[in-house]
This record gives C-alpha cells, sequence and structure tokens, in this order.
C-alpha cells in the first residue's frame, strides 16, 4: 500500500488520484488541524453549574455549625446557631443602616485598592525595568508585603488621627506590595524569545510593553490584583475595627458595636456580611481568570 504525506494548506489538489483503499493520506500542517467546538450550554444552566458547589459547601457548612451547637460545646448566648444569625443578618438589610454602612464599607474599598493598583502597578514595572533599583528596593517589597497591617495603624493614627485618610494609608500599604510583586515577577517570566520577536516586528518602548510585554505578563498581574485584594480587604476590616470615624457608618464599625454590647448575634451577623463580599468579589476574579484562559485556549472551545 502507497503512503503519501502531504505537508501544508494547499497541498491536497497537488495529491495524485488512486483507488480508495490504496492510498493513505496523512495532512500535517494547518491542514491537520481540527478545532473541536462543543455546544454551549445555556446561560442558566451555566450559572447554576457555577453557584451550586458553592451553596452546598454553605450548607454543610452551616450544618457543622448548628450540629455544634447542639453538642452544647458553649451556650446558646455564646455561640447561637446560625438560624439566629442568619435571621438577624435579615432583619438588619430590611431595617437600620446596613446598607449606607456596607456602601462606606465598599467605598474605602474601592479607593484604596484602585490607589493601590497605581501604586503598585508603577513600582513594579520601575523595579522589572531597571535592575538597579531591583537590587535596591526589591526585597523591600516583599518585606512590606509580609508586615501585617494591623502593625500600620499606631502610625497612621498618629500621622493621620481618627480620621478616613488613616484607613486609606493601611489599606494601600496592605495591598500594594501585592500587586507589585504581581507585575514583577509577570515580566520576569515573559519569554525573551516574545520580546525579541516583538522588537523584530517594529514594537519599542512603550509599544513593546503594550503590545507584547503586557498580555504575556497578564496572568500572573491578574494573580497579583486578588492577591492584592485580599489584602486590601483585610487590612480595611482591621482598620474599621481600630479607626471609628464619628458619624460614618460602615461594617467594621457595626461588628465593633455589636462586640461591646456582647451581641454575639450581631458578630456572627456582622461577619456572614464580610465573608460574603469576599465570596461574590472572589467570583468576580474568578470570571476574570476564566476568561481569560478562554482566549488563550486553555478552555474547551465552545459555540455561540
Amino acid at each position: 500500500m502507497v503512503t503519501e504525506t502531504t505537508v501544508g494548506p494547499n497541498a491536497l489538489h497537488k495529491l495524485p488520484v488512486a483507488p480508495a483503499g490504496d492510498v493513505d493520506i496523512t495532512l500535517a500542517g494547518l491542514d491537520a488541524l481540527e478545532t473541536t467546538v462543543e455546544p454551549r450550554p445555556p446561560r442558566a444552566l451555566r450559572v447554576w453549574s457555577a453557584t451550586w458547589p458553592k451553596l452546598g459547601a454553605a450548607v454543610i457548612f452551616l450544618l457543622l455549625w448548628q450540629i455544634v451547637v447542639w453538642s452544647g460545646w458553649k451556650p446558646s448566648y455564646v455561640l447561637p446557631g446560625p438560624g439566629e444569625a442568619l435571621s438577624d443578618l435579615g432583619n438588619r438589610i430590611t431595617t437600620g443602616n446596613f446598607w449606607s454602612a456596607a456602601a462606606r464599607t465598599l467605598q474605602r474599598a474601592l479607593a484604596g485598592y484602585v490607589l493601590a493598583i497605581l501604586i503598585g502597578a508603577v513600582v513594579g514595572l520601575a523595579v522589572a525595568r531597571f535592575s538597579l533599583l531591583r537590587s535596591a528596593v526589591g526585597s523591600f517589597i516583599t518585606a512590606l508585603q509580609t508586615m501585617p497591617s494591623i502593625v500600620w495603624f499606631p502610625l497612621a493614627i498618629l500621622l493621620f488621627k481618627l480620621t478616613e485618610s488613616a484607613i486609606l494609608f493601611v489599606v494601600v500599604l496592605g495591598a500594594a506590595p501585592s500587586i507589585a510583586n504581581g507585575v514583577i515577577s509577570g515580566i520576569d517570566y515573559v519569554p525573551p524569545l516574545l520580546t525579541r520577536l516583538g522588537q523584530t516586528m517594529g514594537a519599542r518602548g512603550l509599544k513593546l510593553y503594550r503590545l507584547v510585554v503586557a498580555p504575556a505578563a497578564l496572568p500572573s498581574v491578574v494573580a497579583g490584583l486578588k492577591q492584592g485584594w485580599a489584602f486590601a480587604w483585610r487590612s480595611l476590616m482591621a482598620g474599621e475595627l481600630l479607626v471609628v470615624v464619628p458619624g460614618h457608618p460602615s461594617i467594621g464599625s457595626d461588628l465593633e458595636d455589636s462586640r461591646q454590647l456582647l451581641d454575639t448575634v450581631g458578630v456572627l451577623a456582622m461577619m456572614m456580611t464580610i465573608f460574603i463580599i469576599g465570596v461574590v468579589v472572589d467570583a468576580a476574579f474568578n470570571a476574570v481568570d476564566r476568561r481569560m484562559r478562554a482566549r488563550r485556549g486553555l478552555l474547551p472551545t465552545q459555540s455561540r
């Protein structure tokens, strides 16, 4: 039996005609590429498939919590059940200043996080670009990242008193180093061959970073942004517990008020609020990450 191998997209018409069964044609190159396109499931089904594991985990957690309460390990006024905490959270949502407090907290988080992104991106780009600067302050960034945010508050209070600026100061210091390290790591792991290819095609300076380096470094940058948000959120919660600005209700101040009133149900309700916000933001980051991986061909292709 005769076997002929052909390479290239236009080689199929050059094959000699042979009786069926006598010629085994193997195409290599562009003709051999086959893309398996899976049908895209309905949007509702996709949302449900992403949601039900989280709901299942939440139900299991609440059940374990209730089992601990039933065990009598602590009195009910010290450790109330999940039903009481959820009921209190529902009452707070429908009455009182819950939404104004949540809005204040999210406003602080967004302002501090955006400022941390700007500072972290500039510092990360500078350190990655200049070797002397990397040698001078590169290790300092990691050292700042490892410092607990709580240790910054004495200095913040001395500098800014009990004001919004004190909280913002600590949020930025908590998030910016993680973002800077994400930028540095992303740029460091850009393949040199890719950079040389961009230069060969005429990309220089800022254009090279915008068209070649930035897209290649994006996965590490997104990871740094996600970690930076985690540090910013933790720093913010610590700040709102320690720095209570008069006339500015927040989730942290409500949590502190419940603690001072020995209201364990209220404490648990506000902790659940903090946790839920964290889950929602994490889901947003995961959606961005999934879209990025899909664009890079790292997920199964689905038809629209």
